[in-house]
């Protein structure tokens, strides 16, 4: 295949896989678990226009899209009043300039300092818009949010956007056109200096460029994008709250787009759809779930710095190279090693939540097919000794495949 038939193949790829999803995956609850996926892949590309492409760590990126999902639902009450003439496939434009005001007016006052002052700035901005939004009810709605109706205004070209699915290809249409605009942004001159500002910004500035500048026009433009999405979780749930504006929200992001892998475009895409589908399925199963996405991300940080694309690459560069095999000889033992721990790790993390409620009828776990007494010595000593034989085994392959050549390195 020609190289240059690549990138068109895979943004081809891109967009069947999402046209595709909704078919394959047809029930309600499915539908609008891709919406969130959706929405949050937006987000991230947005979040990582700073952090990956700009060096830029931010703290309170949620500020932008709750501004934007807020501003979003103000709008769909005007126009469901009649009062602003927008159909609904263009209220995320009314997010999108609410992110990028509020990118304007906090991005001057963040990137007067870089680096770990940037960080603690935007935390501290981010909580003081939290903690005010206690002081203009009538602009957040208080502590129920607001809330509105899509179905405003009839049908458009026979779509009334109440179903999720039809709610689904509105936001998918906002993805493609986001996930294409902020890659072309990487390839303008102004994505090239805020490359520069993240390798070496005192060079950049010793050739005459302004470093804040660049920094502050990333802000405006990723807080354009967040806003938009917010702007789609607003019509997706069709209501807004505070949270969204939460150091919560900023969290977790930023652990969705490390984990995907910040250092190339497609790792927020893979952290978005990989953080939010662990996210919503583990937390039906336990309440327990933010200790779990914080255990991963800790791996994620431990043992694959560059997130799972890197380790997509890698896997890819081998299999080009001939040294998958000698790889898979370590790397399938490992995998197997690491999904057994991690089994032998959430039953002692769930045994130990049924021991701290403190009642004996809830201290029964139903896990794999067996009934776990927490309140038994031998569930635990069963599951501490599977953890102690898998994490041995696991040690072993990592040592192993940290003595073979890295793949592309050609030796």
């Amino acid at each position: 295949m020609s190289p240059s038939f690549r990138p068109a193949l895979l943004w081809a790829g891109y967009a069947l896989l999402l046209i595709v999803l909704p078919l394959v995956f047809d029930s309600s609850a499915s539908v609008t678990l891709l919406s969130q996926m959706a929405c949050a892949v937006v987000f991230c590309l947005a979040y990582n226009i700073l952090l990956g492409q700009g060096g830029m760590l931010s703290f309170g990126h949620a500020v932008y899209y709750g501004m934007g999902a807020f501003v979003t639902m103000h709008a769909m009450q005007l126009a469901a009043a009649g009062a602003l003439p927008l159909p609904l496939p263009l209220l995320p434009l009314a997010g999108g300039l609410a992110g990028l005001l509020a990118g304007a007016i906090l991005g001057y006052v963040t990137t007067r300092r870089a680096g770990i002052s940037f960080a603690m700035i935007t935390f501290g901005v981010a909580e003081l818009v939290f903690i005010s939004t206690g002081m203009f009810p009538h602009f957040f709605g208080g502590d129920t949010g607001l809330s509105g109706t899509r179905t405003y205004g009839g049908k458009l070209f026979g779509l009334s956007f109440g179903p999720p699915l039809q709610v689904y290809y509105l936001i998918v249409a906002w993805v493609l056109l986001c996930t294409g605009a902020m890659y072309w942004f990487t390839l303008t001159p102004l994505g090239r200096i805020v490359n520069a500002v993240r390798d070496n910004p005192e060079r950049l500035t010793f050739i005459g460029f302004n470093a804040r500048r660049a920094r502050y026009l990333a802000i405006m433009a990723s807080g354009t994008f967040t806003g938009i999405a917010g702007a789609l979780s607003a019509i997706n749930f069709e209501s807004a709250t505070i949270e969204s504006l939460g150091s919560a929200q900023s969290g977790t992001i930023l652990l969705f787009t490390y984990i995907g892998g910040s250092a190339t475009f497609a790792g927020p895409i893979l952290g978005a759809a990989v953080g939010t589908l662990l996210t919503v399925l583990v937390s039906t199963f336990t309440k327990a779930w933010p200790l779990y996405l914080g255990l991963f991300f800790v791996l994620v940080v431990k043992f694959a710095p560059r997130g799972l694309a890197g380790l997509l690459a890698d896997g890819w560069r081998a299999l080009r190279d001939g040294t998958l095999r000698s790889h898979a000889r370590h790397a399938l033992p490992a995998l197997a090693a690491a999904l057994v721990l991690a089994l032998a790790g959430v039953t002692l993390i769930e045994l130990t939540y049924r021991r701290t409620l403190g009642d004996a009828a809830a201290a029964s776990l139903q896990w794999l097919g067996m009934e776990l007494d927490s309140l038994s010595a031998a569930p635990w000593l069963v599951a501490l000794g599977v953890a102690l034989v898998a994490f041995l085994v696991l040690r072993r392959e990592v040592g192993a495949l940290r003595g073979l050549p890295a793949p592309g390195s050609g030796t």
